[in-house]
């Protein structure tokens, strides 16, 4: 069910307000342009600048507009295992397909402390798991074995990889016996990762190349690695150009250059440097998107 590109999707601001009408012409746009899933109030969608109100009112918006035509994978992570349940159980309520939940950035828990996080947020939520592995933020990395251990959980489905390690999928897949899908979560490395056993991407790329970023993913589930590569070579500079400052302004900005949202953030993060801005006006327009 989770496979392809999964969009990390932003969420438009109008003024201080979420941008609804925007929201859901950004889940429609997604769709028609072959999106394969959504994955609203990420940290790229800004989840920890959000009020618990609106983080459950975009999961509630985004669903609702998805209508069911792909999976809606609702950010619903936090260091404090109530809080997500909290998130995770308003997923439920407005018809998200899982949650994702990040491992316990801050409190820094051991291997044990982190089974323990995820065990109690299956035993006490209903929807299946994606866990998502990022120790260059959370600090914490879940090893191998330890992610065997939640995967014997039954709706533990899936990991969201941005450990760069792109060891990991061939090694966890010798310990994971049942159905999971293995997700980068990093676009530049995305075609590496599914080589080694990956089904695809939680991209932050596919906000603003949908279309290319849904070709790449199927190009590799067909296992045409080859046309994968060339295409993968064309949209390495808007992977790196969208990160020359920190997420999502980048993104955001970009998104803008479509017509399609404002590239207004919620501070801390603030609007980019104009060499920023142009260096992906540049990279937009040699791949034909503005």
């Amino acid at each position: 069910m989770f496979r392809g590109s999964l969009v990390a999707l932003l969420t438009p601001f109008d003024g201080s307000r979420i941008d609804e009408l925007a929201l859901r012409r950004l889940v429609d746009w997604h769709i028609a342009e072959g999106t394969h899933g959504l994955v609203p109030v990420g940290t790229t969608g800004e989840s920890p600048t959000m009020t618990p109100k609106e983080h459950c009112r975009v999961i509630e918006i985004v669903a609702e507009q998805a209508a069911g035509r792909v999976p809606v994978i609702a950010g619903a992570g936090s260091n404090n295992p109530l809080e997500a349940i909290e998130y995770s159980n308003c997923a439920e309520r407005v018809g998200a397909d899982a949650t994702l939940h990040v491992a316990g950035y801050y409190n820094r828990p051991n291997q044990d402390g982190l089974f323990e996080h995820f065990k109690m947020l299956h035993d006490a939520t209903k929807l299946p798991i994606i866990v998502y592995n990022i120790p260059p933020r959370a600090v914490v990395d879940i090893k191998p074995e330890t992610l065997a251990r939640m995967a014997e959980l039954p709706r533990i489905v899936g990991v969201k990889d941005a450990t760069g390690d792109l060891l990991r999928p061939w090694v966890e897949r010798k310990h994971i016996k049942k159905p999971f899908a293995w997700l980068s979560g990093e676009d530049g490395t995305a075609v590496s990762y599914n080589i080694g056993g990956g089904q695809g991407c939680i991209s932050v790329t596919a906000n603003i190349a949908p279309r290319l970023c849904a070709e790449l993913q199927e190009l590799m589930l067909a296992g045409n690695w080859e046309a994968a590569r060339v295409l993968q070579d064309k949209l390495l500079p808007l992977h790196q150009v969208l990160f020359l400052e920190p997420n999502p302004a980048g993104p955001k900005y970009a998104l803008s250059l479509l017509g399609l949202a404002s590239e207004a953030c919620r501070i801390p993060v603030v609007p980019l440097q104009e060499s920023s801005k142009a260096e992906i006006r540049r990279v937009m327009t040699e791949l034909g998107l503005i």
